[in-house]
């Protein structure tokens, strides 16, 4: 097997993440020496190292630069682009630019001691020793791990955790845990009077109606940031967060955080065939499937 330094394994893990993101277009020298915090001379000159090893092709052109072998991810023992699928990486309830490529349960046979070896795709430097950490859902068994970091290996681009839960999605669908009738909030109305919809209904947002149609979201953020600014007269129109993301109601669970996930969204009307008969927020699902945990997930 090949023996790579740290600088060009960490060069090959940065130009496979930014390949995957990119969908296959070839990565410039510059973006991964910004990625991994490095000169970008460095970066090219060890790319030359990189491409004598047959890990690496150069790509001419205007649009050119570099992209990964076949043998760059037998090296770094990844699933190659096309038969693998992004595992969501959510550090501190942030969800990382990352995706979890391995996990490793050493202790299993250990009851008092769960911990696991996580190998990601992406940059780790960011994750610390504490830093409360959930991987997945996994495709096929649709796994969730909850844990809390304990160490880094960035030869391996790893990180260590102390496992708090793992449990399996359900195959539901959102319709089974989402909330109805919908409540809504009207766009003519003030800031004010959508708190008060908000606080009497104890729900965190409710989509933003024009008509028959839903055009924002009004979230207990945007009262707070009206009631900052002083303009809780204002109109809802105006503090509103300005789409409404939409879902069927045969979408499954692991679909809908999914969806949650990559629109940066926590609350997702549900439609039947179109037409909007319900809602369902990342904290209901966590309330059904793991009330133990909501409060370090969702604060």
């Amino acid at each position: 097997m090949l023996e790579l330094t740290q600088i060009q394994r960490d060069i090959l893990y940065a130009l496979v993440t930014l390949y995957k993101k990119k969908s296959g277009y070839s990565i410039k020298g510059e973006e991964i020496a910004e990625l991994i915090n490095r000169n970008p001379g460095t970066v090219r000159n060890q790319m030359q190292a990189l491409r004598a090893l047959g890990l690496v092709e150069g790509v001419p052109g205007p649009k050119g630069g570099y992209r990964p072998t076949a043998k760059a991810y037998e090296v770094l023992s990844i699933t190659h682009p096309e038969e693998s699928v992004v595992v969501p990486v959510t550090v501190n309830g942030r969800i990382l630019d990352a995706s979890a490529e391995e996990i490793d349960l050493p202790s299993l046979s250990h009851p008092t001691v769960c911990t696991a070896k996580i190998r990601l795709i992406g940059d780790i430097r960011t994750i610390k020793p504490g830093d409360e950490i959930i991987i997945g859902p996994t495709p096929v068994n649709e796994l969730m791990v909850w844990g809390k970091v304990t160490g880094r290996d960035d030869t391996s681009n790893s990180i260590l955790i102390s496992i708090d839960k793992i449990f399996a999605l359900p195959k539901d669908t959102v319709e089974k845990h989402m909330s109805y009738p919908i409540i809504t909030v009207s766009a003519e109305q003030t800031v004010m009077e959508a708190g008060k919809v908000l606080a009497e209904n104890n729900i965190h947002c409710a989509p933003v109606r024009k008509g028959n149609s839903f055009i924002g979201m009004i979230c207990l953020l945007q009262v707070a940031k009206a009631l900052a600014d002083g303009r809780l007269n204002s109109l809802v129109v105006e503090y509103m967060i300005p789409r409404v993301v939409f879902v069927e109601k045969t979408t499954r669970i692991r679909e809908a955080i999914r969806i949650m996930r990559e629109e940066n969204v926590r609350t997702l009307v549900v439609t039947d065939s179109g037409e909007p008969v319900g809602v369902i927020t990342i904290h209901r699902i966590l309330t059904e499937l793991s009330p133990e945990q909501v409060k370090k997930v969702t604060s």
